[in-house]
């Protein structure tokens, strides 16, 4: 037993000061144990209070940046995001201008247009070039909001050359499943697919750059859920909303965000020159419009 012993340390629960106890046996601190109404108390002789106290200090402030969580990184934010929705914006209103006005030829809207019979016979090109046709100002109005809005987040995290090549080209393969899978009568156009394309890609990516860190389940599902919530809202409104085609556009845009997260995946595109990757997605637009023109 201490004679004149001090109280250094007390807790409801004995676990605490059983663990106390054992950092200080282990710096050569003699301790005790007593009860104190519904506490536990770890004693010391008066000597060396001090140099307890200290002991155990340093103890609970290492044990406590050992639980927290590490701060969650900001992540890599491209300059120059504005560049890639000035070009969606600008082929969105060229194209509606030259088909509108017939200067290429008068039934260029009926050769882009999404036609499930043509895609089913081989006319692959319609994914991409429904993309860039619309029924009205309206509807191109919307479509070129809702794109300039997640085109810009998207090329902020992935830059503007990486992202639009995924949303183009993810957004024309969530056409052609449309196409292969709906009725032969099926016929629809517009960008909204290449929107929601846009929306699953930055849903996914921030989802799966979250989950790398050790964190509540609430922060690292929430850009998934909230890709999701915006999803319900923006994507079944109206009445002649091609639903189909906005999951699809979800679907695809996440499963190439999730991917594009990969730690491998991503430092590939980090290195890949945004000039080229911005490139491969007008040039894949400027071919389908080739082929159609000619058929």
């Amino acid at each position: 037993m201490l004679s004149e012993a001090v109280e250094v340390y007390r807790s409801t629960r004995l676990a605490d000061c059983d663990e106390r106890a054992f950092v200080l046996t282990a710096v050569g601190v003699a301790s005790e144990l007593a009860r104190a109404g519904e506490h536990y108390v770890l004693l010391v002789d008066p000597h060396v209070a001090a140099e307890a106290r200290s002991h155990l200090a340093q103890y609970q402030k290492e044990s406590r940046a050992r639980a927290a969580p590490p701060a969650l990184a900001p992540p890599r934010l491209y300059a120059h995001a504005w560049v890639g929705c000035a070009l969606y914006g600008a082929a969105l209103v060229a194209v509606a201008y030259a088909v509108d006005n017939g200067i290429v030829r008068l039934d260029a809207f009926d050769v882009g247009e999404l036609d499930a019979a043509a895609v089913q016979h081989g006319e692959w090109w319609r994914a991409w070039t429904a993309l860039t046709l619309h029924f009205g100002p309206e509807h191109l109005a919307a479509n070129l909001a809702a794109g300039v809005w997640f085109g810009y987040l998207a090329g902020r995290l992935l830059g503007p050359g990486v992202a639009w090549a995924l949303i183009v080209n993810g957004g024309a393969c969530a056409n052609l499943l449309e196409g292969l899978l709906a009725a032969p009568s099926h016929r629809a156009a517009g960008a909204s697919t290449a929107v929601f394309t846009a929306l699953g890609l930055l849903a996914a990516y921030s989802w799966r750059q979250r989950r790398r860190l050790v964190q509540h389940w609430a922060l690292s599902w929430s850009p998934l859920v909230a890709g999701v919530v915006l999803l319900g809202w923006l994507g079944t409104a109206g009445a002649h909303t091609d639903v189909f085609a906005h999951l699809a556009g979800f679907v695809v845009g996440g499963t190439l965000g999730a991917a594009a997260a990969a730690p491998g995946i991503r430092r590939a595109l980090e290195r890949a020159p945004q000039w080229l990757a911005g490139a491969l997605a007008i040039g894949s637009m400027a071919l389908a419009w080739l082929c159609a023109l000619r058929s």
